[in-house]
């Protein structure tokens, strides 16, 4: 599937952020996995060096034989790194004399690198003949770090570093369809409650050999006819949250999770690498006024799930961009777990009628 390339160049980027040209620099580690850096100026920095953390491959995919659905089996994940301090941070940019982390030079504005402990990885091996049926995990397992500060998240980052997020999102979804991948999926996790085991500010970006259930699902509910972004207009007044440059942020009526926000374009987009200037924008804006509304409104840091979900094969047709967070709270000091029954069956109970919800969204004051 993904071959492996020569390193690029430090280039420029095709898009450019209201006429600030963004750069991406290509580096290739020890264990050959790549390193790609992003910003507004081009990194041009020496590389530090040292011992580097070597990737721990090994992975398959294997399918339920009543649901049809694929899963991922990679026991070397079960020794990722777990909360580590802050000198052992492998997030953070590596120091002069000191074990090198992740990302072998002194500064940096964005990275993304390929994961150590991936489920999915370009040069898997054919999985042994067993008592299911299997697959090749052939695919990708990236990690996008925000930004050299340990701290900080999509709320307290700025307009100019949400932007620079959204720029690597989409070279890195065009470069993963290129590659012939099903699916890809940007997404974050944040909050001990979601089981995040790395604190400094980041997200991840899978790319898929299949198409997954829910997703495959929503397709085909846009081919037959059903438009999001004409619902919009309907739905605002009462699960309206904001709106800014052409996007909207909501919570959609069928909400499953208390506190569930979307975020879509007026118009019918298929992924963000359809998005002008003004809905980029937009877009960046809202990523951090969610944030933040959640963080106000619950008094706390909120634990979190945000993925972005774009047109299957980065094709143009029926399928409508969205990105979407689940808050795993209910109240400040309640966390919403998925018991036996939604476990079991996908049937979920909700909390918080999304209209109530969306209201004290609204009410929530914040500041970026």
């Amino acid at each position: 599937m993904m071959t492996k390339t020569p390193p690029d160049p430090v280039i420029k980027l095709t898009r450019s952020i209201a006429d600030r040209p963004v750069y991406r620099r290509t580096f290739e580690k020890a264990d050959g996995r790549y390193l790609r850096l992003y910003g507004y100026d081009p990194h041009t920095s020496d590389e530090i060096s040292g011992q580097s953390l070597d990737m721990q491959a090994g992975s398959e995919l294997r399918q339920h034989p009543l649901l049809g659905s694929w899963g991922i089996y990679a026991a070397r994940r079960n020794n990722r790194t777990f909360k580590p301090d802050m000198a052992a941070n492998p997030l953070a940019p590596s120091r002069q004399g000191m074990p090198l982390t992740e990302i072998p030079f002194g500064d940096f504005e964005l990275c993304v690198f390929e994961n150590r402990f991936p489920g999915l990885h370009r040069s898997t091996a054919e999985p042994a003949r067993g008592h299911a049926k299997a697959a090749k995990a052939d695919g990708a397992c990236e990690v996008l770090v925000y930004g050299a500060e340990p701290t900080g998240s999509l709320a307290t980052l700025g307009q100019a570093k949400r932007r620079l997020i959204l720029e690597a999102w989409i070279d890195r979804y065009l470069a993963l369809f290129s590659a012939g991948y099903s699916y890809v999926l940007p997404f974050e996790n944040r909050g001990d409650e979601v089981g995040v085991t790395l604190h400094h500010p980041h997200g991840q970006i899978y790319a898929f050999p299949f198409l997954p259930e829910p997703q495959a699902k929503a397709q085909a509910a846009f081919d037959s006819g059903f438009e999001l972004h004409t619902k919009l207009t309907g739905w605002a007044e009462n699960y309206g949250v904001e709106e800014a440059g052409g996007m909207m942020a909501y919570v959609p009526p069928f909400a499953r999770f208390p506190y569930e926000v979307w975020i879509s374009a007026r118009r019918r987009i298929s992924g963000p690498w359809e998005f002008d200037e003004t809905e980029s924008d937009g877009f960046a804006h809202l990523l951090g006024a969610v944030t933040a509304r959640y963080d106000a409104m619950f008094g706390r840091q909120t634990p979190l799930m945000l993925s972005l979900q774009a047109s299957p094969g980065g094709e143009n047709g029926s399928f409508e961009f969205t990105a979407q967070f689940y808050p795993l709270l209910r109240a400040p000091d309640r966390v919403k777990y998925l018991a036996a029954v939604e476990q079991s069956t996908g049937v979920f109970t909700v909390d918080v009628l999304p209209e109530m919800a969306a209201n004290a969204l609204r009410q929530s004051e914040y500041c970026l």
